[in-house]
């Protein structure tokens, strides 16, 4: 299982919110690259990078921080936040995103989306399956998480990846930035109900002991964001992970 730290960026500082409510936000560095040599210094090979204020504005904004930290680490970044044109998209891949994560675009305009995942390659493009959680499971969220759509989640990943999606990052929006323990029973009916895709948790990692159970699960990856900020797991965890894999 890949370990993937966030880095999600608003004025190009490196912050971090609570239910995606930018409200919460809190600055743990101003300089995101710096945050991003101290994750490649220890051993970590991949990063998620968030464009908040892209999210907000509905195009790329801080393409700029992603370009520094592509072009000063070799870490493998995939990009999200407020892509909606072609034109966004070839900001990204040329400032140096490995993957970009198209989430409310995946819902809003299905056909732009699709004809990325044609241009581009399924190995490029992510799925951003965000979702607030609900009695049938779970229900898709769009523009930051500001609004609330009416596509359950596992049709929604399952269509997606009869179009040929492979990757996609499923958040819990009732547990992100909460430091309780990520979405595991979710995450395990997704990945029987819907065959080979590399699922990528996200949302409410809060202790090393449940990186052992996503792998368990069969996560393809996990995102951590505020456990490291946090300090509730540690870089050097992180690092025996991988090198114990």
């Amino acid at each position: 299982m890949r370990i993937i730290p966030a880095i999600d960026i608003i004025d190009g500082k490196c912050v971090r919110l609570t239910k995606g409510d930018y409200s919460t936000k809190k600055i743990y560095n101003e300089n995101p690259l710096e945050v991003a040599k101290e994750f490649e210094a220890a051993g970590i090979e991949y990063l998620h990078v968030v464009d908040l204020d892209g999210a907000k504005a509905s195009q790329i904004i801080n393409h700029k921080v992603l370009e520094q930290i592509a072009s000063k680490t070799n870490l493998k970044i995939d990009f999200g936040g407020g892509l909606k044109s072609d034109k966004d998209l070839e900001i990204a891949f040329n400032s140096g995103a490995n993957q970009i994560t198209g989430g409310s675009i995946a819902v809003k305009n299905s056909e732009i989306f699709e004809s990325w995942i044609e241009k581009y390659g399924s190995d490029k493009i992510i799925l951003g399956a965000d979702f607030y959680p609900d009695n049938s499971g779970g229900k898709i969220a769009t523009n930051g998480w500001q609004e609330e759509s009416s596509l359950e989640l596992i049709p929604f990943i399952s269509g997606y990846q009869q179009k040929g999606i492979q990757y996609i990052i499923c958040t819990d929006i009732s547990k992100d930035g909460m430091l309780q323990g990520p979405s595991f029973d979710m995450y395990k009916q997704i990945l029987s109900e819907v065959k080979n895709v590399k699922l990528i948790a996200s949302g409410g990692i809060s202790a090393f002991d449940e990186l052992p159970r996503l792998a368990e699960n069969g996560c393809e990856g996990v995102i951590i964001g505020k456990a490291i900020y946090e300090n509730k797991i540690s870089l050097k965890q992180l690092e025996q992970f991988i090198l114990t894999k």
